[in-house]
């Protein structure tokens, strides 16, 4: 089988919310409950929200359009130590992917109206999942490096560390 060596997404909206820089921003949901934003998606996708209000929690997938490193270690917000790209929620991901589960509070044409929102404003949208429990709640039995996490989260805020330059990623990780 042929290996991609590239593919290309478009956005199909941009995700609004009260935070303009990553510096103070909560660093996952729990973390914003009931901080409020909206999703602009674009005219021409607007037939793709049919039903979507039936929905109380959906599933944005974005793009951190403002990660300019990569790394394959780094320090979660969490932790003191340096951990796996892929066993950590960071930023500075090969492919700079982002999810979150919002709560929707409603619709309006082509506007999402969410909150529990830990997105930075002017994110680029690539997709949208309605949440079902069914598919998403798993019955958890590890969780790794977090197991004595738990309930932190709520707390903290983005440091900004993720979108440093590379020499000062480098510098975090030791």
């Amino acid at each position: 089988m042929d290996s991609i060596d590239e593919i290309k997404y478009r956005p199909i909206g941009t995700i609004h919310s009260p935070f303009q820089q990553p510096e103070g921003t909560p660093i996952q949901p729990p973390g914003a409950t009931g901080i409020r934003g909206t999703v602009d998606v674009f005219p021409q996708y607007t037939d793709g929200l049919r039903d979507i209000d039936g929905f109380s929690h959906i599933i944005l997938i974005y793009h951190f359009h403002l990660s300019q490193t990569s790394t394959l270690l780094a320090k979660p917000f969490l932790d003191d130590k340096a951990h796996g790209i892929f066993a950590i929620r960071g930023v500075s991901r090969p492919n700079p992917i982002g999810i979150s589960v919002v709560h929707l509070i409603g619709v309006e044409d082509n506007i999402l109206h969410i909150q529990d929102v830990d997105i930075i404003d002017g994110t680029p949208l690539l997709d949208i999942k309605p949440y079902i429990p069914e598919f998403d709640i798993r019955k958890v039995t590890k969780i790794g490096w977090y197991e004595n996490k738990q309930g932190s989260v709520k707390t903290l805020k983005d440091d900004g560390r993720f979108i440093k330059n590379p020499q000062n990623s480098k510098e975090k990780e030791k």
